[in-house]
């Protein structure tokens, strides 16, 4: 079995008395498209940060295709690609000036050409200063920039951000031909339907902690049901809590909705004696289950 093309050991990030995460444990295999999901703040990018060697971790270690991404990061990153959530590059350059100039650091064969079809891809022009692009146009720039040395890891922190729709669907076709051809991808996100279209594992990450670590289509079969009662009167959703009740109890009127994990044979039991209007019981939505663990 071949090592880990991202292999994280108890990582953690303090900011002085403030935290960033937290005993952080991840391996990520060759080819993977790997997803890393939580709410802004919950320690995505500075784990990235950590990764690409902007920072410094407090304790733990990472390794990027068994290199120390400390020790070993000018080799490591000749062989990544990275796309900032914001995208700044040199202002006074333009597009064509920035991007030859990356090509150069890499030192890539056939970069030129590498150019030309990433920039007609995503039609961006080439001849304008990068001063003058939209935020769309920047996150362009990035990701053409990102991939111009073929890397075998692509690092991702919130990429779509300021891309429409049409240029969303040409990049995510591309990731997925990329993908194909051997590139682990690691994609940072908070949009839960992104990670659902791309991804195959996911890790969830609340306050600098992995709180869940799972497989997408495990994370749908779970035994993790939501379900609505419609009691004849008011029922005190303090007071409803039976074993498998998972959650924050909601009210809409006189109808309880909460996710369950027991035996519903135990819930129908405990209603006994209640005088019910409405039962049911459905599949909760990838993103009610992402957010089941987030609260």
């Amino acid at each position: 079995m071949s090592a880990p093309v991202i292999d994280i050991t108890d990582l953690s990030k303090f900011y002085g008395k403030a935290r960033g995460i937290e005993h952080v444990n991840l391996e990520i295999g060759e080819g993977e498209i790997f997803g890393f999901i939580g709410p802004n703040g919950a320690g995505k990018s500075t784990t990235i940060r950590i990764l690409l060697n902007l920072i410094f971790p407090t304790g733990g270690s990472a390794r990027i295709m068994g290199m120390d991404v400390i020790r070993e990061a000018k080799k490591i990153k000749r062989q990544i690609g990275y796309i900032p959530s914001d995208a700044n590059a040199y202002h006074y350059m333009d597009v064509q000036e920035f991007l030859s100039y990356c090509m150069r650091f890499y030192r890539t064969q056939n970069g030129t050409n590498r150019i030309t079809e990433l920039s007609e891809l995503f039609e961006l022009d080439l001849k304008r200063k990068i001063a003058d692009l939209s935020m769309g146009n920047r996150k362009k720039v990035s990701i053409v920039q990102s991939l111009l040395n073929n890397p075998k890891l692509l690092i991702m922190d919130e990429p779509t951000m300021g891309l429409d729709p049409l240029i969303q669907a040409k990049f995510f076709e591309l990731l997925r031909s990329e993908n194909q051809k051997g590139m682990t991808i690691f994609f940072s996100s908070h949009i839960l339907s992104e990670i659902q279209m791309l991804c195959k594992r996911v890790a969830i990450i609340k306050e600098g902690k992995i709180i869940k670590l799972e497989d997408i289509e495990t994370l749908r079969r779970r035994q993790l049901k939501k379900v609505h009662i419609g009691f004849g009167k008011t029922e005190d959703e303090e007071n409803f809590r039976i074993p498998g009740t998972e959650g924050i109890i909601t009210r809409l009127g006189n109808t309880l909705t909460f996710m369950y994990s027991g035996d519903i044979n135990d819930l129908i039991g405990s209603l006994a004696g209640k005088k019910i209007t409405n039962f049911t019981i459905e599949e909760p939505s990838l993103e009610e289950i992402f957010m089941h663990y987030y609260k």
